[in-house]
């Protein structure tokens, strides 16, 4: 990895660490909110998302792709709706955050909690894939 790119992802894993902790202490309804407002933009998106797709898809380097990876890459009407609706789904679903898991107390007084956290900041590597990014923007 080159030094700039080094440099880029190190940035952008330091910034988007420090978004995690304000993420983490979020509450449901603003998190929610945050996300109706992702499903509305991929809504309202369509054309600039379809003609920016295309672009991507003329260039050289996908022009060498094989047929199944530049499907993958291709995004209709159909899959931007998809993508709006997979966020709404996450929204229908309960907030896992502060659930409590299991409570005990040893025999020498000491009180444990397992709670459920957010996990953080991950690193995904992946190909060929657009709805990947929204899955796992949504679902971390």
């Amino acid at each position: 990895m080159s030094a700039d790119l080094t440099s880029l992802v190190t940035s952008l894993a330091q910034r988007a660490r420090a978004a995690s902790l304000v993420l983490a202490t979020t509450p449901a309804a603003a998190k929610n909110a945050a996300l109706a407002k992702l499903a509305d933009l991929i809504d309202a998106s369509h054309p600039a998302l379809l003609t920016a797709n295309l672009q991507d898809l003329a260039t050289p380097e996908a022009a060498a792709l094989s047929p199944a990876s530049r499907d993958r890459l291709t995004l209709t009407t159909a899959r931007l709706t998809h993508l709006a609706t997979s966020v709404r789904e996450v929204i229908a679903l309960p907030d896992p955050v502060g659930d409590l898991l299991e409570e005990t107390t040893r025999p020498n007084g000491l009180h444990i909690r397992k709670v459920r956290v957010p996990i953080g900041v991950i690193g995904i590597i992946y190909e060929a894939r657009p709805n990947v990014t929204n899955d796992c923007a949504i679902l971390c």
